[in-house]
């Protein structure tokens, strides 16, 4: 619209106005959206007129639009809610919860879960948070102070709330003057003209030779009104609109009230209140770690004081130097996770020959070059991708014939031939099902390499399986399946028992998409007569019946966030549909554009990086933008495609896995996904390994090398074997360069010495820190967080920029010791006690908003982009001396004591729930496994302990195995960690590193340091589980091959520490592994420095796993001192 137009509407207003039509000026404001009258707002707040002040906000703002648009929706649904519950009407309460409130789960799920328990109690204001709340009238003269400061600080309403200073009655002037102007045009003017219309223009008359006086000095459209109508209005911020769609939240159909988190939002956060211990604090979130805009905050003293709905402060304001928030589903205003199209994975990278025809493929979550294949005639390939190497290929076979029902051994016995209809991993990737066009699956348990084992066979459908998928109702592992039987059912995973059996269907069960959202499990299925329906886990039938487009073979998938749902499908005609789906209707929300008239076959499609679709269609693959309907681009991978290929995205989007002609399967990769194959390239010679093998323990002494590595003799170590046998490990001699006569096939230590022979920094530092004592890369790999001896945080961050794409952490680019403008500190609380004595602790939040820590004194909660305390709790003694956040509930923490007692504790009811007594000194590690649903702890004891964690009643305990002859005198540190399968443990002692298996409770693997050796100070699992590093008190850094626990490459200190320090007693403390990057690590030293490390980009990699030893039994240990000789080795 033009900027007179624009002007015009500001007259018509005026006019309306000035005539008294107010229902129609505010309808105009609102369509218009060139004026908000805050006068018209606040009357309707005061009124409660909830209804109309949504729709006159509408015309000037979206819900999802910004953080201070969501945060004036939040603060209006939520007055609606409260008001409701006052005067005891649920229904209305429960209405509002699920149309109004839910929206807002998918950005705080927590803060959703606490508004509905809200429910639950007789006056809400027994919630201690909103204890404060008057009566309905004081409530809403509060909120509305606040409406206006975000009103006016929300740049959408820049230029709105100030109406143009006009003269009264403009456009009655304006037409004055006009109709003035067309009486002197007139050839024969009469004086005083009769004006009757506006609809023409303006003539006299027959002639009478007289001039008309001036219509301006006597106004023909009647007298002015007086003055009063428009008054100038407010201020406004900077102009800054990033608007965007944000998806619907989960369906009406899903009648239970909501109970999950969702992290806040704001120009000050959406929230319930300011309590004493925030509910920040109680709820351990913040908003997502993208938000980042310093917007002006919307609060005065006098709010700030009131009561507000639980959550985060409206202290919690964002760095301005961060990047800006963005919610799933925008479109503008943020950096696009993939540049379309030149970083999509479009290149040709690998083309790997099956054997038979593709039907089905996955990539491992976890190991993401991994890729399963399942075929037309039953076999299963498991290939890596790096290294073009087939793992495993499997051909169909009945594990045990007699136990399969006689209809399915008939089948067989007619026809044999059996093809694959889909394959998938488990979300760890340490299981993976199989469907088979008759009647069964199978599961496979997979552990590492070759290693795939059978676990389950299920004879589960009357005729094919046509999808299986896994998930985890009640926090128990199940595997869903659907068939021709027009059956859904779901399996325990552990045992192969039924749990459910969903009828409803009137056609063969074509797919299944089970989900999780807003704390309900449910399964959308797709049958071949084109209906959607979805259920629930409880028998009580289908939720909802959608029919897809197509109405025939439908599959169903949510972007990797899980806020929008897709559907791909093909009608029997070859008519092809991509659709984006609105849950809370059940209404098509978009279709996608681009395909060919006529299909060749079912449509195949898949998701990734919540911004990108693709479809296997007309010898290609085609591309579309989440937000965009139209073809974003279609690549045809060099050509032989399938008419319809199959195509599967690994877990980042950065491979791309297409079937071709000629059963062959091509890899196409983007820039992320050719470095993924390079490293894995260069490692194939472990990968192909388990990464934890279970039966075999760890291989002989690792070899010296040609940097002066001195002839050492392994201590003979005892070990139980898996059968429970003792078996003892002869003293074995390392194997020696000189005694090889085919030198070329010596494998060697990788000795690193020189600072040219890696990539090291030390991080800028902070001169009142002494030493590190706690150390982590955040969980987004962008910054690392460390804690110093004497109770302060430091945090280092990476910025987004030409030499640091990814804004990720990299030894080749230093990175801002970060604070924010208050130039405050995160420092602990110390009480009476001395840090430097103290043993600190710290447990990072999932999404990097809040950190726990303590230092010898009450546990603290910060915010890490305010640094400012929002709590302090637990006030010794005892001290806590670890913590650790539950896997499945941010509000539960387990705290280990001082007096080795375990502590869990309930932070949003501030209570402990168990104390957990087993350890007989301070509790010095933690670490839960979500697949086992148990906690190991260790302890200065060197015990570890297994807990159930539903009654945390205590299952094994066993002592640490200390090499022959050596006993524990002062109280030592034992730290533990899981590996990525969840199933088996590290354990970090001073003397050792140990691999155990938790269930057993069995050492499967030891490494031990030599007794005149220096100590292990610490060490962690590389981020996926395949190394381990491990820091030394002589200063060297070691990196293990954890396959069988073998050094492959050792970091010395001139490498890293400058000569004046060489032979100083300075030395890693902590070490800390990168959370995406499996060679990047960090440590912290003990003259307060931190250091990350990454291997040569020519190398990729530390070093070269060391080759199995002939001979080496099962259960051989691995030991091998490490570093400087005993006179050189400083006491512990």
């Amino acid at each position: 619209m033009s900027s007179l137009s624009r002007e015009l509407v500001f007259l018509i207003l005026q006019f309306l106005d000035e005539e008294k039509f107010k229902e129609t000026v505010h309808r105009l404001e609102q369509e218009s959206g060139f004026f908000f009258n805050m006068k018209y707002f606040e009357d309707e707040v005061h009124n409660g007129n909830w209804d109309e002040v949504e729709r006159y906000l509408s015309g000037f703002t979206k819900v999802d639009d910004n953080r201070y648009s969501m945060k004036i929706f939040f603060e209006i649904r939520k007055q609606k809610y409260l008001e409701a519950l006052d005067k005891h009407d649920r229904p209305k309460a429960v209405d509002i919860l699920v149309k109004d409130l839910k929206v807002f789960s998918t950005f705080n799920e927590e803060l959703f879960k606490e508004i509905t328990q809200l429910l639950t109690l007789e006056n809400f204001r027994e919630n201690e948070q909103l204890s404060k709340y008057g009566d309905t009238k004081s409530a809403r003269a509060i909120m509305l102070v606040e409406l206006k400061k975000l009103i006016e600080a929300n740049p959408l309403f820049r230029d709105k709330l100030q109406f143009p200073t006009l003269r009264n009655s403009r456009l009655r002037t304006l037409i004055n003057q006009s109709l003035n102007w067309q009486h002197q045009l007139c050839k024969n003017p009469r004086p005083n003209p009769d004006i009757k219309t506006l609809f023409v223009d303006h003539s006299c008359g027959p002639p009478n030779g007289a001039r008309a006086p001036s219509p301006v000095n006597n106004p023909l459209l009647g007298s002015l009104p007086k003055a009063g109508g428009f008054p100038p209005l407010g201020a406004h911020g900077p102009f800054q609109p990033t608007p965007s769609p944000v998806p619907t939240p989960l369906a009406g159909w899903m009648s239970s009230p909501s109970t999950v988190p969702h992290p806040a939002v704001s120009g000050g956060a959406i929230a319930l209140g300011a309590p004493s211990i925030p509910a920040a604090l109680k709820h351990s979130r913040t908003p997502p770690i993208n938000s980042s805009v310093d917007y002006p905050s919307g609060d005065s003293d006098h709010v700030s004081k009131r009561t507000r709905l639980m959550g985060i402060s409206d202290e919690v304001n964002i760095g301005v130097n961060m990047l800006p928030m963005t919610f799933p589903g925008q479109a503008h205003g943020h950096v696009p996770a993939l540049k379309a199209p030149d970083d999509l994975p479009k290149t040709v990278v690998r083309s790997l020959s099956q054997g038979s025809s593709p039907m089905s493929m996955d990539f491992n979550p976890m190991k993401q070059t991994l890729l399963l294949v399942g075929t037309n005639v039953g076999d299963i390939g498991l290939w890596e991708v790096g290294s073009r190497e087939r793992l495993v290929q499997k051909t169909f076979k009945v594990w045990d014939l007699n136990k399969c029902s006689m209809p399915l051994q008939a089948a067989l016995v007619k026809d044999p031939v059996v093809s694959v209809n889909r394959v998938i991993w488990s979300l760890d990737g340490s299981l993976f099902g199989v469907a088979y066009s008759r009647h069964i699956v199978q599961l496979y348990s997979y552990h590492g390499g070759e290693d795939m084992r059978q676990h389950l066979e299920i004879d589960a459908h009357v005729g094919g399986v046509n999808d299986i998928a896994f998930s985890t109702p009640n926090k128990q592992l199940c595997v869903i399946t659907c068939g021709d039987d027009k059956t859904i059912k779901v399996w325990d995973a552990a045992t192969g028992v039924k749990r459910h059996t969903f009828e409803g269907h009137e056609a063969p069960v074509y797919s299944v998409c089970p989900h999780y959202k807003e704390n309900i499990q449910f399964i959308f299925s797709t049958a071949l007569d084109g209906k959607i329906k979805a259920w629930l886990y409880d028998n009580m039938g289908s939720r909802v019946d959608y029919d897809a487009p197509g109405r025939w073979c439908t599959t169903m998938a949510y972007s990797a966030d899980g806020t929008r749902l897709f559907s791909c499908g093909t009608s029997k005609e070859g008519e092809s549909y991509i659709v984006e789906w609105n849950e809370s209707e059940g209404a098509v929300k978009r279709t996608y554009q681009g395909f060919h008239k006529r299909s060749l076959g079912v449509v195949q499609f898949d998701t990734t990086k919540n911004r990108y679709l693709a479809a296997g269609d007309d010898f290609s693959i085609k591309f579309w933008d989440m937000d965009n309907i139209q073809l974003l681009t279609a690549i045809d991978a060099d050509g032989g495609l399938q008419a319809s290929p199959r195509i599967r995205f690994n877990k980042e989007g950065s491979l791309l896995a297409v079937s071709a002609n000629e059963n062959v399967i091509k890899i196409l990769a983007n820039s992320d996904g050719l470095r993924l194959l390079h490293m894995s390239e260069n490692m194939s010679s472990e990968s192909s390994k388990p990464a934890i093998n279970s039966v075999a323990a760890a291989a002989a002494v690792a070899a010296g090398s040609n940097a002066g590595l001195t002839e050492r003799t392994a201590s003979v170590v005892s070990i139980p074997g898996m059968n429970g046998e003792s078996r003892n490990m002869v003293d074995v001699k390392p194997v020696i360069a000189e005694e090889s006569n085919d030198k070329s096939k010596i494998w060697k230590l990788t000795e690193i010495n020189e600072p040219s022979q890696c990539r090291s920094l030390r991080l800028s530092e902070n001169l009142r820190v002494t030493k590190i004592s706690r150390l982590i890369f955040t969980n987004s790999g962008n910054a690392i967080l460390a804690l110093a001896s004497n109770a302060i945080h430091l945090l280092w961050k990476w910025q987004r920029n030409d030499r640091n794409s990814t804004g990720k952490a990299t030894a080749s680019i230093p990175p801002q010791l970060w604070q924010p403008a208050s130039g405050i500190l995160m420092t602990n609380d110390v009480a009476e006690t001395n840090p430097e004595e103290a043993v600190p602790c710290f447990a990072l939040s999932k999404n990097d908003s809040y950190v726990m820590s303590a230092s010898g004194g009450k546990i603290s909660l910060f915010n890490m982009m305010t640094f400012k305390t929002m709590a302090t709790f637990m006030p010794p003694p005892p001290a806590a001396t670890f913590l650790a956040f539950h896997p499945q509930d941010n509000n539960i923490i387990a705290i280990g004591m001082d007096d080795s007692t375990i502590q869990i504790y309930n932070v949003r009811v501030d209570e402990v729930k168990s104390k957990l007594k087993g350890h007989s000194k301070r509790i010095t590690g933690l670490a839960f496994s979500n697949v086992l649903n148990a906690l190991v702890s260790s302890g200065a004891d060197a015990q570890l302990c297994v807990w159930n964690m539903d009654g945390w009643e205590k299952q094994k305990s066993k002592l640490l195995q200390l090499p022959q002859g050596r006993t524990a005198s002062a109280p030592s540190d034992t730290r533990v960690q899981f590996h990525q399968d969840q199933v088996h443990f590290l354990v970090v002692h001073e003397t050792q590193l140990a691999i155990y298996e938790t269930t057993k409770l069995e050492c499967m693997k030891q490494w031990v340091v030599r007794e005149s050796s220096a100590p292990i100070t610490h060490a962690t699992f590389s981020c996926d589980s395949q190394l381990i590093y491990a820091s030394f008190m002589d200063a060297t850094v070691c990196v293990f091959s954890s396959a069988n626990l073998r050094l492959r490459c050792r970091v010395n200190p001139s490498a890293y520490l400058p000569a004046s320090l060489s032979n100083s007693n300075v030395h890693p403390l902590v070490i800390a592994a990168h959370p995406q990057e499996p060679n990047i690590f960090a440590v912290g030293l003990s003259d307060g420095g931190v250091h990350i490390f990454e291997p040569m980009e020519s190398e990729s990699k530390w070093g070269v796993a060391p080759p199995a030893e002939k001979g080496s039994a099962s259960s051989i240990v691995a030991t091998q001192s490490v570093g400087a000789s005993a006179s050189d080795q400083p006491q512990r």
